[in-house]
């Protein structure tokens, strides 16, 4: 019979999605049929499915860690932020619809039936299911029609391991303090708590540990020290964007939009050692020696196209090309280098358009239809084959696009400028690829390597597994599922 065990956490960050990932592997590697599930996201950071759908970068990741290809009943509800105040939502893989967030508890029994439907799926079909929480229980204020955390914890019958992170202060705190708030009925449902992110010696925390399992009467399933290869893995939150990173000679900025999407797109870069990767915030100008300008993948094309004015990283980049530097914008970040985005049914917001930043012949023109799909394309320039994937909205046309970034099953993908300088692709994962990757680094200059990318990652989940192994109660963990 099929059994599930979820990890919650005393907030955001605190480490949920590496502990749920490298204990699927740790699960998988002990020989089990292990899947993960997570029922509501909230993430930019989308990957696309076996079955066509998109789904949290984590949970696909988490997949990985299981041998398996992404499902999207891996995490039947995905929100993705458009605004301070809305955000798309994605059931099953597929939008739904685009909210309000005072709306949403409406919509939430609705979303419940489609998550319990998807659960009991991989129930069906695996050994384990390890399920990841969002957020916090102790949110207190969101707990009616919750299908995040205890919600979803007490219809599924499914124990929960609270985890506090340590690094940022207070887990005592934390992790009491969430069992003073939560009602007796949610209470029943951890099965006991883990510290994360612990930086020193662990033995420095043995008082404050029995203090909590002793006022708590929870059950301490241990410490975990901080997971320094944690960087090899992809992100999914953007608050775990590098600010900057390597040493290397080639000079990558990269601008941090507000409403950045699918960043995992600049991993393999960021960890190319004769890469050096900026990424460049707000109130901060474009170096002025960067050799390559990305523009990444946006939830909001004009919003981030003003956004991107408002920080003068446009007069940054006019200067950026006299120079004769070079540009490459990705899904969002290729229509703003067009002349024009036009959006007439208000499918990102307000019903308009905006001039864009002028660097390629193109305009764009925003569409209800999405296209979401995974690709095999060739770089026109190289000449080398990648593999990736498209999930974005709109349609970009005009002269540029006569010279394209790639082919795709024959047909012309993005834009090029005459000089060959600026370039623009809705393609996203094709630095995962490592031959690509070298032979566009040299294409445009840069220094190639060796890195096996996809290689580290798993390699890195295996380290991540036996990093759980030795300083947690995994069996126990596992133990304890139902």
């Amino acid at each position: 019979m099929t059994r599930a065990v979820m990890i919650q956490g005393t907030g955001s960050n605190v480490g949920k999605s590496m502990l749920v990932a490298g204990l699927c592997r740790a699960a998988w590697l002990r020989g089990l049929k292990v899947a993960p599930f997570k029922p509501q996201n909230m993430s930019n950071n989308a990957a696309v499915t076996e079955d066509l759908g998109e789904i949290g970068r984590a949970q696909a990741l988490q997949a990985l860690a299981c041998g398996l290809a992404a499902h999207t009943d891996m995490n039947p509800v995905l929100l993705k932020p458009e605004s301070e105040t809305g955000a798309q939502v994605i059931v099953q893989g597929k939008r739904l619809t685009t909210t309000r967030a005072r709306e949403y508890p409406a919509l939430k029994p609705r979303l419940m039936e489609a998550v319990l439907e998807s659960f009991a799926r991989l129930k069906a079909r695996h050994d384990l299911v390890i399920v990841e929480g969002a957020g916090s229980p102790a949110e207190v204020n969101l707990r009616a029609g919750d299908i995040a955390n205890m919600g979803f914890a007490r219809a599924a019958d499914c124990p929960v391991i609270l985890t506090g992170d340590i690094d940022r202060g207070g887990v005592i705190a934390q992790i009491i303090g969430s069992q003073a708030v939560m009602e007796a009925g949610d209470n029943a449902m951890v099965a006991g708590f883990l510290i994360n992110k612990f930086r020193g010696d662990p033995r420095l925390f043995d008082d404050g540990y029995e203090y909590i399992a002793a006022r708590s009467g929870w059950r301490g399933f241990g410490v975990v020290p901080y997971f320094g290869d944690a960087y090899r893995l992809p992100a999914e939150d953007a608050l775990d964007l590098p600010k900057g990173g390597g040493s290397g000679g080639y000079k990558i900025a990269v601008l941090t939009l507000s409403r950045i999407a699918n960043f995992d797109d600049l991993d393999p870069l960021a960890q190319e050692p004769g890469v050096s990767l900026t990424m460049v915030c707000a109130g901060e100008v474009i170096p002025a020696d960067s050799d390559l300008v990305i523009i990444p993948g946006s939830k909001s094309t004009r919003g981030d196209l003003a956004y991107l004015r408002a920080q003068g990283w446009d007069t940054d980049l006019a200067a950026h090309v006299r120079r004769g530097g070079k540009v490459l914008g990705i899904c969002a970040g290729y229509q703003m280098l067009g002349a024009m985005v036009r959006d007439p049914l208000g499918i990102e917001g307000s019903a308009g358009e905006a001039a864009g930043l002028g660097h390629l012949g193109v305009e764009t023109e925003m569409t209800p239809d999405k296209h979401l799909t995974q690709i095999e394309a060739v770089h026109q320039a190289t000449g080398s084959g990648f593999q990736g994937y498209e999930i974005h909205i709109g349609r970009s046309e005009g002269a540029d696009r006569q010279r394209p970034f790639a082919t795709v099953n024959g047909r012309p993908e993005g834009a090029v400028s005459a000089d060959g300088r600026v370039m623009g692709s809705y393609l996203h994962g094709m630095f995962a690829n490592d031959a690509f990757r070298a032979a566009f680094l040299r294409s445009i200059g840069g220094e190639a390597s060796g890195l096996r990318y996809a290689d580290g990652v798993d390699e890195t989940l295996d380290t991540l597994a036996a990093h759980l192994e030795a300083h947690v109660d995994v069996a126990g963990i596992l133990g304890c599922a139902r």
